[in-house]
């Protein structure tokens, strides 16, 4: 049986290896996928340094499989609905439908929100250029959502940058974004934590004390 080798120490160490590569780039504002992307985040956010946020995406559930995504609804100012064509051809769900789930998935993202940052809006990325961040990639959906709601909200370009992923989840992303920056592509990969040493759950209160800490140096 192949033994994974560790390639993280944890996803602060992570975070200080993808601020290395990104050093000397340019963005107008680091998204970070909310829990595990906001260690690594704020790394390179107060390495750049760059303003920080989160951005939030909530599947939404086809009738009666919740599991199963029609799309997504991605946080934003405003928050934009990403759709599957495929997926929605298949279920056929009604307009109600998609508007009670859509009303229902907008309402944890504001709770998330209100939770992480209190009453802060979400930082309007509309004509900017944008990092986002993840602790790791394993089949690319929420980033892919992520991204195609941000192209919604009219970024001017999109980077995406993740300190692992399989080879093929990068190649399906690439073409999503302007650019993509991944620190290895291990083989086999099997999920993203075999490649940390210490890939503890990101709890709520890490998350709210790394989003403050990093306004707080970026205002000094």
């Amino acid at each position: 049986m192949s033994k994974h080798r560790e390639l993280f120490d944890n996803r602060r160490e992570a975070g200080r290896q993808l601020a290395k590569v990104l050093s000397g780039k340019h963005y107008d504002v680091i998204l970070s996928l909310p829990r595990g992307g906001v260690p690594v985040a704020y790394e390179v956010a107060i390495t750049l340094p760059c303003p920080l946020d989160v951005v939030v995406v909530r599947k939404i559930g086809a009738p009666g499989q919740p599991e199963f995504g029609l799309g997504a609804v991605v946080d934003g100012d405003p928050p934009q609905v990403v759709l599957t064509p495929r997926a929605v051809e298949l279920f056929q769900p009604s307009e109600d439908y998609l508007e009670a789930e859509t009303q229902r998935q907008l309402e944890e993202i504001a709770r998330r929100r209100q939770a992480y940052i209190g009453k802060r809006p979400p930082i309007n990325v509309s004509g900017r250029h944008v990092l986002l961040v993840d602790d790791g990639i394993a089949t690319g959906g929420t980033a892919k959502a992520a991204v195609r709601g941000l192209r919604l909200a009219g970024v001017s370009t999109v980077t995406l940058a993740v300190p692992v992923a399989p080879q093929a989840a990068v190649d399906e992303l690439a073409t999503e974004v302007d650019d993509l920056i991944c620190l290895a592509t291990p083989e086999p990969f099997n999920a993203v934590g075999m490649h940390y040493h210490d890939f503890t759950q990101t709890s709520d209160d890490e998350v709210i004390a790394l989003l403050q800490a990093a306004r707080d140096l970026l205002s000094n």
